[in-house]
């Protein structure tokens, strides 16, 4: 996996500066949840509105854990009322998968190909023990629009936000 395969999944036609919303959830969801929140986030992009304007939008399940929400503002900027019922959509989602979409102390990692979490305080030990290693890649959530998406959604742990608060050093050597 690498930055194509997330340029890949994310639609052409939208600007690189659509703004993105990423909502990592505390559980996998299995095929047929994955169908059904596609389809809730079809029926939504299809109708989002901002004053009245429709957004461009665009809303998927990545890796069976991640709602993406994504609005090409080109045509009509997101205001505060339609990113209000964005929110209420990924709670509605929420309540019916029982799953917590906001939780912010919980990192993700492409491990083997499969997004595993990791409760934040858990890293370094989990780094320590070899379970992850330096250029283990990490979902970083922080990105903010398309362009960013696609060059820095999935960065190595030492190239990450989280690396300057981890030591690298007590990594076992792994052949």
């Amino acid at each position: 996996m690498n930055q194509n395969d997330i340029t890949s999944l994310l639609p052409a036609h939208f600007d690189d500066h659509s703004r993105v919303w990423i909502y990592q959830s505390s559980r996998p969801f299995n095929e047929q949840q994955e169908k059904e929140i596609d389809e809730q986030l079809l029926q939504f992009t299809s109708q989002w509105n901002a004053h009245g304007a429709p957004v461009k939008g665009w809303g998927k399940l990545l890796f069976g854990r991640f709602v993406v929400l994504m609005a090409d503002e080109t045509q009509e900027a997101v205001s505060g009322c339609s990113t209000d019922s964005s929110v209420r959509v990924i709670k509605s989602i929420e309540k019916q998968y029982d799953c917590n979409l906001f939780d912010r102390l919980s990192i993700t990692f492409l491990v083997k190909g499969k997004a595993e979490v990791l409760p934040m305080n858990q890293v370094q030990y989990a780094l320590d023990k070899g379970y992850i290693q330096a250029d283990t890649l990490l979902f970083n959530n922080l990105v903010s629009t398309k362009k960013e998406m696609c060059s820095h959604w999935l960065q190595a742990l030492n190239e990450s936000w989280l690396a300057p608060r981890l030591n690298f050093s007590a990594q076992p050597n792994t052949l």
